[in-house]
């Protein structure tokens, strides 16, 4: 109390002063622009774990940007070998494959415990998480866990090439619905990197297109193919309106927070389904019978299809907090023609023209997206260093003289 009287007190010397020696609110105007630089001192000095960190100003934005795209990265191009590896070697759940896309989600705990323990943050787990962001969340992992589910049926009853093709749409979807909920301009760069990649995987799935399944109905295909467009257009939703959700959120942590939930949600969904229809029981059958490589081999399968389905989509969440809606979208799609090429350099796929052409769109699309980043978030920061320095330039000039004793 005696220090907040002391400053009261100077504060109303101060005012009074100004006042005398001018009769006008000029100088006070000036005094108040001279005391600001204490302030903002003070405000830099807080603890830096309540900044926001997906301001590019933060000194920890790029190592978390770097390490989620490598999630990412290692997460699609290990998850699209794997499945390949189960169903190659006469595995077939649908559920299955649901299951596996969520079922990781206690490695979510590691990034939401380790840093308080770590004394990596002082905030604890869930704290500032409202009710309903929780419920938020559990809606938001029931469309999640609806949206795998689409994806396993959609790749069960079509061709790799059809269904490929399909869900390449998801980067056009995810464009239109990202400029009407979360106002994403569309610029010349992400519109050609659109284009580009789009065009790189239809090209991909018209080299595919004799990849088609024996037996396959028309009743199928029409499954196959409203289930795969469905999925489409729910991802190409959810990317945006967790853009909007994010812009709340200003921690990693919480991020991870809300990822748990969703996940959980999902699984839950994908649990009373298996129960439901057996699928335990297909997979337990599928483990001793069906997989050719032995049961050992099935249940590694599996366990690393979950790791690997996990930190596909902690990346992804990462790169939309960090980034944007459409960039996590472009970075998913992109990485299409990787797999592919995984797929060769692994599996020994053939690597003919199309192709090639189609992994050197994609790049050339990726780049180029990229490229427009770098020069976008270059310009922000000539933009905020040069509205900086004019700043701290007027408040100088406006700073009045002092003699020894005081006076002006």
């Amino acid at each position: 109390m005696a220090a907040s009287s002391q400053s009261t007190s100077l504060h109303h010397q101060f005012l009074n002063t100004t006042t005398v020696q001018n009769g006008t609110n000029d100088i006070e105007t000036v005094y108040t622009e001279e005391a600001l630089p204490n302030l903002t001192s003070f405000m830099e000095n807080k603890d830096e774990n309540e900044e926001d960190q997906k301001s590019t100003a933060n000194r920890r934005y790029l190592p978390l940007l770097v390490l989620n795209y490598i999630l990412l990265f290692v997460g699609s191009l290990s998850s699209s070998l794997l499945s390949k590896f189960y169903f190659i070697h006469k595995g077939s759940s649908k559920w299955v494959s649901t299951w596996v896309q969520s079922a990781g989600f206690p490695l979510l705990l590691t990034p939401i415990f380790l840093p308080p323990i770590l004394k990596y943050t002082k905030r604890r787990p869930f704290t500032g998480f409202s009710q309903k962001m929780y419920w938020f969340s559990i809606s938001v992992g029931l469309m999640l866990g609806f949206n795998n589910l689409l994806i396993s049926w959609g790749v069960a009853y079509l061709p790799v090439s059809t269904s490929a093709l399909l869900l390449s749409t998801q980067l056009v979807f995810t464009l239109i619905l990202s400029s009407i909920i979360v106002k994403q301009k569309i610029t010349f760069s992400n519109l050609n990197c659109v284009i580009l990649i789009t065009i790189s995987s239809i090209i991909l799935a018209l080299d595919s297109s004799h990849e088609k399944p024996e037996g396959l109905t028309s009743r199928n295909y029409f499954i196959g193919f409203s289930c795969t467009i469905g999925a489409g257009l729910l991802f190409s939703l959810y990317l945006p309106v967790m853009e909007k959700i994010y812009k709340r959120v200003y921690c990693y942590q919480m991020v991870m927070e809300m990822q748990l939930i969703m996940e959980i949600a999902a699984t839950a969904l994908a649990t009373v389904g298996m129960a439901w229809d057996g699928g335990f029981s297909d997979m337990k059958e599928e483990a001793e019978r069906v997989f050719d490589k032995g049961t050992t081999a099935y249940w590694i399968t599996v366990i690393s299809t979950v790791v690997t389905w996990q930190c596909c989509f902690m990346g992804t969440a990462g790169m939309v907090f960090l980034t944007s809606s459409l960039t996590g979208g472009i970075c998913s799609t992109a990485l299409l023609s990787i797999n592919v090429l995984g797929g060769v350099l692994v599996y020994k796929d053939a690597f003919g023209g199309f192709k090639a052409v189609s992994t050197v769109l994609c790049i050339w699309g990726f780049c180029s997206y990229v490229y427009g980043m770098y020069i976008k978030m270059k310009k922000n920061k000539s933009e905020n260093d040069q509205r900086r320095s004019t700043s701290s330039g007027s408040s100088t000039e406006l700073i009045p003289r002092r003699n020894p004793d005081g006076t002006i």
